[in-house]
């Protein structure tokens, strides 16, 4: 029987891939929020080489912390990410992988921290904020974009912003020189439905001004995955994902996941496969992310895996009842 116009796209679309999607490898920025960024040059240099080697697009080495708010003696080379200890890792550069590096907002000198592009190995700066810092991040944003970086922002706990308050922040974010927005799930709240209203709404704002959209998901419910397909289908073509998993509390969409997912040639999983065994997995049993049932109870809670992430280190860990009725307590 012959296929209808609508089955031959909908197979068409599932056996061959969007070109214009591309993945960012968030393991060390992000998996560092478990280890204060305390990585050794080896296990970086590992993630790096896996992302070259897997056809990574992007690799976000951490953050460009300010020294005033983030001591130097707590805190690994990955908080403040100097153009030194770059170099120290990847060189010049010379691949095809794109460098990142997150700046948040009212935490980042980034006048003096962040140099111009020609003078650094990065090509992407990120600014995460919260909504009241909008207008900090678009300083943010307008003092990297004229350094000539890619530049994006990264609106977080997106899951208790109000619509009106969003709309907002669309119009404000649509109208600065951010070249992509992000919706970062920062407490692994969504559901599909919720991301395909947001995922929509970003896009009825950036895509009439040709600026790409996003996504960032946690795992606290264990649909990292499946809402970043869902963010796919309705347009992002910027999606964030980590080896193993590996970021803060529950974790983010497993890259290894997401490239099998995305049919493109062009990545590779083995390099993946051969970093998460060396590398990543060997540090789960002291870093303790993925998922597990107090960051569930948080994300149901729609809030912050803070206390989560206190429980499961404590010598309550394990103890699900008592977590549950410590956050009843708190509601």
């Amino acid at each position: 029987m012959k296929k209808s116009q609508n089955e031959e796209n909908d197979v068409a679309r599932w056996l061959t891939y969007r070109p214009e999607i591309k993945v960012l490898d968030c393991t060390v920025r992000d998996g560092g929020l478990m280890n204060e960024h305390n990585f050794d040059d080896e296990a970086v240099k590992a993630v790096y080489d896996a992302c070259v080697a897997g056809g990574i697009d992007y690799m976000e080495l951490g953050y460009k912390g300010s020294k005033s708010v983030f001591s130097p003696t707590q805190y690994g080379p990955w908080k403040f990410c100097s153009e030194d200890d770059i170099r120290r890792i990847v060189g010049d550069n010379d691949t095809d992988v794109k460098l990142s590096v997150m700046a948040d907002a009212e935490r980042t000198d980034y006048h003096t921290d962040i140099i111009p592009k020609d003078e650094s190995p990065l090509d992407l700066i990120r600014v995460a904020c919260y909504i009241h810092q909008i207008p900090t991040a678009l300083d943010m944003v307008k003092d990297a974009h004229e350094k000539g970086y890619e530049t994006a922002v990264n609106l977080m706990a997106i899951s208790i912003i109000p619509d009106r308050e969003l709309d907002k922040a669309m119009e404000l974010i649509a109208a600065s020189d951010a070249d992509i927005m992000y919706l970062v799930d920062s407490f692994g709240a969504l559901y599909s439905e919720q991301t395909r209203h947001i995922i929509k709404k970003y896009m009825s704002y950036m895509e009439p001004l040709g600026k790409r959209v996003g996504m960032h998901a946690h795992n606290n419910l264990q649909l990292a995955f499946s809402n970043t397909i869902e963010a796919i289908v309705n347009g992002a073509n910027m999606l964030d994902g980590s080896m193993a998993g590996f970021g803060r509390g529950a974790g983010n969409c497993n890259m290894e996941l997401l490239t099998g997912f995305l049919h493109n040639p062009k990545y590779k999983s083995r390099p993946l496969y051969e970093c998460i065994h060396k590398y990543i997995e060997p540090l789960r049993k002291d870093l303790l992310w993925g998922f597990d049932l107090p960051y569930m109870i948080t994300g149901f809670l729609n809030q912050h895996p803070r206390d989560a992430i206190k429980f499961n280190l404590s010598e309550d860990r394990g103890n699900i009842v008592k977590f549950n009725d410590m956050m009843a307590e708190k509601e």
